[in-house]
């Protein structure tokens, strides 16, 4: 009696996970779990940008030429606010007779020229202050040094003397070095802290970061041309397009755990593929008698 030859057991298939499995899995849910997290505090971040992209209170049209008193409008060493850029103010005080200084590349209705400006002393019973003032301009620089060495003998002859001053305000347009071959002692920039460092009897003294460009001509000077600042836009674009940036970062965080669970499962499925492909090559294990 033959006996019927043995049949090899099968290689038994394995079924790769889902996606969904894998994603349901412990480890992925806490990574889940941590960038929805993250994706929450960049939308916040998001959202408060985007409160501030629109000026709910804008100043009223017109504002700015509203003339205030200064120290209503803005303190020494204090920086000023955007919607105060270009607000006519008012002071009154004393020049200092040695700190008449000419800065260059100041323009007057598309005219290049010189202004002149004085460090103002304003003395109201408290500390003293001193603000940067722009007196006028001159075509020339001759012109310039002519009506600087007038107003410094003026000042000479009566350091006391009271002068009123209304102006725009502005802030400070930032150092900057003369161009080459340039005498280094020029200014081409009306900024207060330069001026700063050539100004006299300032041991004490609060500065304002800004400076005032008077209204009227002071001295042999022609007026300084000084048009009403542009009616600021309610919406800021820059903070919109911050906001945009932190709701993209949100869905990122999002679509890189996703990303990281597919590449797993991916990686998983192709393990199980490869495992059984050699498997199979190997042949069905052989049966023992």
């Amino acid at each position: 009696m033959t006996s019927s030859p043995a049949i090899a057991p099968e290689i038994p298939e394995v079924f790769p996970p889902t996606l969904r499995e894998v994603m349901l899995r412990p480890r992925w849910l806490a990574l889940l779990a941590f960038s929805l997290v993250v994706a929450g505090v960049l939308a916040w971040l998001g959202q408060w940008q985007l409160g501030r992209a629109v000026d709910t209170a804008p100043s009223e049209p017109g504002m700015t030429e509203v003339v205030r008193p200064l120290d209503e409008v803005v303190q020494p060493g204090a920086y000023l606010a955007e919607p105060l850029v270009g607000q006519r103010v008012e002071t009154s005080g004393r020049w200092i007779p040695s700190d008449f200084i000419v800065v260059s590349s100041r323009f007057n209705d598309d005219v290049e020229g010189y202004w002149v400006t004085g460090q103002l002393r304003i003395d109201d019973g408290g500390k003293p202050e001193s603000i940067a003032v722009a007196l006028g301009w001159a075509p020339t620089l001759d012109a310039a040094n002519s009506a600087a060495d007038d107003l410094r003998a003026a000042a000479e002859a009566d350091p006391t003397a009271q002068v009123d001053v209304t102006g725009r305000l502005i802030s400070d347009e930032g150092p900057a070095r003369p161009a080459s071959g340039v005498d280094p002692q020029t200014l081409t920039r009306m900024s207060p802290a330069m001026l700063l460092g050539r100004w006299h009897d300032v041991d004490g003294v609060a500065v304002y970061r800004q400076y005032v460009a008077s209204q009227t001509a002071i001295g042999p000077l022609e007026a300084i041309s000084s048009p009403a600042p542009d009616e600021r836009s309610r919406v800021n674009w820059l903070n919109i397009f911050y906001a945009a940036e932190w709701a993209i970062f949100a869905g990122f965080a999002l679509y890189l755990w996703y990303r990281l669970a597919r590449d797993a499962w991916e990686k998983e499925v192709e393990d199980l593929e490869d495992a059984q492909e050699e498997a199979q090559a190997a042949g069905p294990p052989v049966p023992r008698d």
